[in-house]
């Protein structure tokens, strides 16, 4: 579930090693790159955080829920699998 943390959407991915939250983050990268809208995120070994927050509008936006959701979706694909 994302959370508003400092007034970003905030959530916390674990996988069971680098390679799948690598390959998770290269997923993510795909969709970011088609809706223009970019993360804040971090990755440390199998961990990876995100924030979104649109800095035009300088508050969180239907773009930062509707990305929340797709990268959802690649998260469900890849433990799935």
């Amino acid at each position: 579930m994302w959370s508003v943390v400092k007034g970003k959407l905030y959530k916390k991915f674990v996988f069971i090693d680098f390679e799948t939250a690598f390959e998770f983050m290269k997923e993510v990268a795909k969709i970011v790159m088609e809706v223009n809208h970019h993360p804040d995120w971090r990755n440390i070994y199998n961990i990876v955080e995100i924030n979104l927050f649109s800095f035009e509008q300088n508050t969180i936006t239907e773009k930062d829920t509707q990305l929340a959701e797709k990268i959802d979706a690649i998260f469900k694909k890849l433990i799935s699998n």
